[in-house]
């Protein structure tokens, strides 16, 4: 589980034991993706932190994603990817016969972002997927920027999305949200602003760089300069910080995990222990 220490450490120190190599099997560091799970159900973050269970059968959205990022990053990278999931990526596993329809259509989000110079000038110059470390508390966390220029002060992140406009409904907040409120990117954006202070000794503005996967693909640049935007970027981080402790907890087998009772970990896995008044039924 990430490493808990009596007191902050250097980031930089920490930054030499992870690699491109080793960056996703290390477990002595928290990243945000296997954190927020756990704040939807304990149980099946749980589970899914532990290699039990697999959330999303299909990974052809994230291999899909990682196809656009790979391109971007440089072509040796997106080469050495190309290679790695020649089978998922290629019509029967084989480049000479073209690649499937959903890498068809990344390859059209591919283009309507190179055709833009506003995307280019923000995305290109940064340096691609860097590792960046640090604590929030007594506990050790990491995060991988896609790019990052910090001669200018600024970093992306780049999404793929299905539609930048869908409303989604947030039972936190009691309204209706867009893509990044209902993904929990602020949490992403919040975690790699501290990350890379502590790592680098600068605070860096965000951006969200995205592209759709409609048809004729939609793109934009997204920024926090908003006072809203920027009240939901501490309140992520007050979000983490006040979670992160229990959390450790249960990974660490001292506390049991809530559980939601209502997600597919917890259906899957529930006992019947007695009966439920037909009222108290609980409603999405």
């Amino acid at each position: 589980m990430p490493t808990k220490t009596s007191k902050k450490t250097s980031s930089k120190t920490e930054q030499s034991h992870l690699t491109p190599s080793n960056y996703y099997e290390n477990k002595d560091y928290m990243d945000v993706s296997s954190f927020k799970p756990f704040l939807e159900c304990e149980a099946a973050g749980l589970a899914a932190y532990k290699g039990e269970y697999q959330p999303f059968k299909d990974d052809t959205p994230l291999l899909v994603g990682n196809y656009i990022h790979s391109f971007f990053e440089s072509k040796e990278s997106h080469q050495r990817f190309l290679d790695k999931n020649k089978r998922k990526i290629f019509k029967y596993g084989n480049p000479d016969k073209g690649t499937k329809k959903e890498y068809q259509q990344a390859d059209t989000m591919i283009k309507a972002l190179e055709n833009e110079p506003v995307f280019m000038n923000l995305y290109g110059p940064g340096d691609k997927e860097v590792i960046v470390t640090g604590s929030l508390g007594d506990y050790s966390w990491k995060g991988k920027i896609d790019s990052l220029n910090l001669d200018k002060g600024y970093f992306c992140d780049l999404k793929t999305v299905d539609n930048f406009h869908k409303k989604h409904w947030s039972d936190q907040l009691n309204r209706y949200v867009n893509f990044a409120v209902d993904r929990g990117y602020f949490f992403q954006i919040a975690l790699y602003q501290e990350l890379i202070y502590q790592t680098f000794g600068k605070w860096c503005v965000p951006f969200i760089c995205a592209v759709s996967k409609q048809e004729y693909p939609d793109k934009d640049i997204y920024k926090f300069s908003s006072d809203e935007a920027k009240e939901l970027l501490g309140d992520s981080m007050d979000i983490i910080e006040d979670r992160q402790e229990h959390i450790f907890s249960v990974i660490a087998g001292e506390v049991p995990p809530f559980r939601c009772e209502q997600c597919e970990w917890c259906r899957k896995t529930k006992r019947l222990t007695g009966a439920t008044d037909i009222m108290d039924i609980e409603l999405d």
